[in-house]
């Protein structure tokens, strides 16, 4: 029986690396969200709660049927609706002779037993992540226990919603009861930790002054990221239609009179919680200017101005040299830069911007 748990979790521990990396960006803007910065004890138990999840929904969903036109489970129902029924099944399989203690023991080997004891213990986990890192009140935690449980349940039972022809799992209402029983065991465990191991919630919960706290690069690589992510499919469009000098319509637009008139926010910006300011109490539309043409219309037009325009003879390859030149003191500047956090991006020295938190 052993086998039959570790390998889902094998699995899952072989998958943990791919889903990581796609939930990196998604873990970041969470805690920038909620929190105003990225704490590396809230991201490590981020990831842990991940990496559990992942072992809970192998160990529920695996093995899988070798194929999609699974045969039917000769069963006469694929729902069992009778509240502890699991009783009747130690009961039944049992070897342990009740008025003889020294027998007990035996319920460690027996498999409706630690069936019980695995539906219990799966969810305990959830149980603390709810209570101690979402702070969710006893009813909530009670009601996640119960939805998580109710999602294993109904996944197995329709055969992940339909990717098998029949179900290779039974619904069953203890499962239910047994695993937001877990849940809240798991609840008043995290609660006894908060308790007695103080220094768990001011790890969480640090005294940060927002004020004083530095951008980091990839915070605003990320919000970097999403502008363009908006900003890609209209400047598409326009290029369609050959709307002559769209990239530098679009990026004055939206790189320039947007943050002047939302106080230095963009839409990747805001998702990020993190603004731009000037030198004054208000940022000024000639501080946006310098530093966003530098970025956009010299740095960024000139590559735009090589895909568009075909110059002739050697002045093409003139200009590509002279646009890889360029190309390779910014990437010296920015390594130099990002080695060294004493040291401002050209377009913020030369603007008197820099980013604060929102």
């Amino acid at each position: 029986m052993l086998n039959s748990y570790l390998f889902p979790i094998s699995y899952a521990f072989m998958a943990f690396p791919v889903a990581a990396l796609i939930c990196a960006v998604p873990i970041l803007v969470l805690q920038y969200r909620r929190h105003g910065y990225f704490n590396k004890f809230r991201g490590l138990l981020l990831y842990l709660f991940l990496l559990y999840m992942m072992n809970a929904l192998f160990l529920v969903l695996l093995p899988l049927p070798a194929s999609r036109h699974n045969t039917p489970m000769s069963v006469s129902s694929y729902m069992q609706w009778i509240p502890l029924n699991f009783i009747r099944d130690i009961m039944a399989e049992t070897a342990v002779v009740w008025s003889e203690p020294s027998t007990y023991v035996r319920l460690i080997k027996e498999r409706a037993f630690l069936q019980v004891v695995f539906n219990v213990f799966l969810v305990v986990p959830f149980g603390m992540f709810m209570r101690y890192y979402f702070r969710l009140g006893w009813l909530k935690c009670l009601l996640a226990s119960f939805g998580l449980s109710l999602f294993f349940e109904v996944t197995q039972v329709t055969g992940i919603y339909g990717i098998y022809d029949y179900p290779y799992r039974l619904f069953d209402v203890d499962d239910l009861l047994l695993n937001t029983t877990g849940g809240m065991i798991g609840a008043v465990l995290s609660e006894w930790l908060l308790r007695h191991v103080p220094w768990m919630g001011r790890r969480l919960n640090p005294e940060v002054d927002l004020s004083q706290k530095r951008v980091s690069y990839t915070r605003r690589a990320i919000a970097f990221a999403a502008d363009w992510m908006v900003l890609s499919p209209l400047l598409a469009v326009m290029a369609a239609m050959d709307v002559w000098g769209a990239y530098f319509l679009v990026t004055a637009v939206y790189f320039m009179v947007v943050p002047y008139l939302a106080h230095g926010k963009t839409l990747g910006k805001s998702l990020v919680r993190i603004r731009l300011v000037g030198q004054g109490e208000r940022l000024r539309l000639r501080e946006i200017a310098i530093r966003n043409g530098l970025l956009y219309w010299v740095w960024g037009g000139i590559h735009v101005i090589m895909a568009a325009v075909a110059f002739p003879g050697i002045l093409q390859l003139m200009y590509v040299f002279g646009v890889l030149l360029v190309d390779a003191f910014v990437f010296m500047h920015v390594a130099i830069c990002l080695l060294n956090r004493n040291k401002t991006l050209l377009h913020e020295e030369k603007s008197g911007t820099r980013h604060v938190i929102a």
